[in-house]
């Protein structure tokens, strides 16, 4: 027990001070469980030969993890993304395979292990590439959904390969042992310990061991699609959160269990379980009770991997292992790269596509691990393996770097003025962002008669509104020459609707520092937004949820019993007050310091509060009193 314990501190206290610190640097929580594992392994020795057998537990997370994916993957929404997924994501996995699986040959290698290492290395990293497209606000961009689609390609191709991979293992010839007994392969031998149901199985003939496993599948979608809704509501009577928590670990740990039995991968029974229950109600409760331990046992996962790296092969062939994770990313690139000019990826996207993919992932580690248990690797090749993959994770964040570095280049050179439309009228509104907020502001104006010169930097967006018969430019607002030929100079409204806060705040700035006299109609993002809108010197400024949040207000306090009126009344006395704190509260507010570190802000803050408390107060007795003297 102490042994546990102590064994579990050192593993925790590595992951509280590793993924932090890894997060904040940008390099995903997968690369700093890694780092993490290997301090407390190779560095320090704090941990030794039992994490095989921990790795062996938290590969269960990997279980869950599968099953995670399987319950965000609708079947048609699987099917209407068919062309990324089957040619984007395929190709990816079958060129890569193929190029890996050559070159592997060419150092030696059989075909089989030659495969199975093409396949290991042709998956990418989706926690840190998602996670980085994410932080970068990438992940809506061309290069970002597709770079998605391949991810998802990958993800769900995983699948298979874990049912090749036992396939490919190189057999042994037998041997005469010195007592005259004939030697087995240790897959035999493995399968003699996996319990008596295995050996039970075992003993059925081809077509009956077949059908057994087609039995199995079958009893998955029966019982996903027609018991678990009855189960989950009779759960969901008890009142008891727990009980979710519970029944979704058994619905996983059985759906293991039974693979295993007859013979198949379990993350091919859980990933098919979630598939099915990607429709039901209870698919979020199932996902907020799995998310905790996958992500735990993940965790642990990676730092098994990372502790049992063997440092002496390393540091014995440094050069040999670097040059092969270049030379692996280098083609993956070129692969990558292809493929975005294949499907027409603009010039930003194209880089942003093949940067983001052009490592290994943490898959590989899962893959890896199985084709050791297999014998499909040997333990000298795992190694390297692991290394490469390891690699080349470490060097993604520097292949970001290089994409903005190459982004701002092709911005420079590709997204210059003369690409954008030339404005051919101008209007005395400038509507600068067509999105869900600019969108509502144009046709309001267009219903009540007056014309606005629309402007977005959003191809896609613009084409779409043309359809609808909306006129708009397609160009980048923040650009001084760009916005004084849509009108600045004699327009009399400015709406700064961009999606970027931080460009819709620049916008502002610059037409307020050119037009003294212009109103400017300002979306912001939230508070701290405002203040930055209001020095920088908008006129009206609109909180993108505020109006919409006051209506729900108000059917609250109506469904609570209030009448039309007092709800109305209610709702103004809250919102006048609102727009006199916001405004009395940005004159405090001190740019680049945090809300909660500003005493003055929060002390007026606190007072402002109270205030609104007693106007809300006021303002329903004032309204009782007149509905009493209108009954009068």
């Amino acid at each position: 027990m102490e042994g546990f314990l102590l064994l579990a501190t050192i593993y925790l206290t590595a992951a509280v001070i590793a993924v932090p610190i890894a997060a904040r640097l940008g390099l995903g929580s997968v690369l700093g469980y890694l780092l993490a594992g290997i301090v407390i392994g190779p560095v320090l020795g704090l941990v030794g030969s039992e994490t095989q057998d921990l790795q062996h537990f938290a590969e269960f997370g990997v279980v869950m993890m599968l099953f995670l994916i399987g319950l965000e993957l609708d079947p048609r929404a699987l099917w209407d993304m068919r062309d990324r997924l089957l040619g984007m994501g395929g190709m990816q996995i079958v060129l890569t395979t193929a190029v890996v699986m050559a070159g592997a040959m060419q150092l030696g290698l059989v075909w089989q292990t030659a495969l199975a290492v093409g396949m290991i290395l042709a998956l990418s990293s989706t926690a840190i590439v998602l996670q980085t497209l994410t932080e970068k606000r990438l992940t809506r961009t061309p290069g970002g959904r597709a770079t998605f689609a391949v991810l998802l390609t990958q993800d769900i191709a995983v699948i298979p390969m874990l049912a090749l991979l036992p396939l490919l293992a190189v057999k042994e010839k037998l041997s005469i042992a010195p007592d005259g007994s004939l030697t087995r392969h240790a897959t035999q031998q493995a399968a003699e310990g996996h319990g008596s149901a295995i050996s039970v199985l075992a003993e059925l003939p081809g077509w009956g061991l077949a059908l057994v496993t087609l039995g199995a599948v079958v009893a998955i979608i029966l019982v996903g699609h027609y018991l678990t809704r009855p189960l989950f509501r009779f759960i969901h009577a008890s009142r008891l959160r727990e009980m979710f928590t519970v029944v979704a670990l058994l619905i996983v740990v059985a759906i293991a269990l039974l693979m295993i039995m007859v013979g198949l991968s379990p993350a091919l029974g859980t990933f098919l379980a979630g598939v099915v229950l990607a429709n039901s109600e209870f698919r979020h409760d199932l996902e907020s009770s799995i998310e905790p331990f996958k992500g735990l046992l993940l965790g642990l996962f990676f730092m098994t991997v990372g502790a049992g790296i063997n440092m002496a092969v390393l540091f014995a062939d440094l050069g040999q292992i670097i040059g092969l994770t270049l030379a692996l990313m280098i083609a993956k690139g070129l692969i990558l790269y292809g493929l975005a000019v294949l499907f027409k990826l603009r010039a930003g996207n194209k880089w942003l596509f093949t940067l983001a993919l052009a490592q290994a992932g943490e898959f590989g580690f899962v893959l890896v691990s199985f084709a050791l248990q297999t014998n499909v690797l040997t333990q000298s090749l795992g190694q390297t393996l692991l290394l490469i993959i390891a690699m080349s994770m470490l060097l993604t964040p520097l292949f970001f770097i290089l994409h903005d570095f190459l982004s701002r280049r092709v911005s420079d050179t590709s997204d210059s003025p003369r690409d954008f439309d030339k404005i051919d009228e101008q209007h005395p509104i400038i509507i600068a962002g067509i999105g869900r907020f600019g969108q509502v502001v144009n046709r309001m104006l267009q219903m009540s008669g007056f014309r606005a010169t629309v402007l977005d930097h959003d191809l896609p967006t613009i084409e779409l509104m043309r359809k609808f018969g909306f006129k708009s430019f397609f160009g980048d607002p923040t650009r001084p020459e760009l916005l004084h030929a849509a009108g600045l100079d004699n327009a009399k409204v400015l709406v700064a609707a961009l999606d970027d806060s931080e460009a819709n705040t620049r916008l502002v700035r610059y037409a307020r520092r050119e037009r003294p006299d212009l109103s400017i109609v300002a979306r912001a993002k939230d508070r701290v937004h405002v203040y930055e809108l209001y020095r920088a010197g908008a006129d009206h400024i609109v909180r993108e949820m505020f109006d919409s949040s006051l209506r729900a207000g108000r059917y609250v306090l109506e469904d609570l019993g209030l009448t039309d009126f007092e709800a109305n009344e209610m709702e103004t006395a809250f919102y006048k007050h609102d727009r006199e704190a916001l405004r009395e509260l940005a004159e405090l507010w001190k740019p680049g310091v945090p809300l909660d570190q500003n005493q003055a802000y929060l002390a007026r803050a606190s007072e402002l509060n109270k205030e609104l408390e007693t106007a809300l107060v006021r303002q329903e007795v004032a309204s009782t009193e007149e509905i009493t003297e209108g009954a009068a």
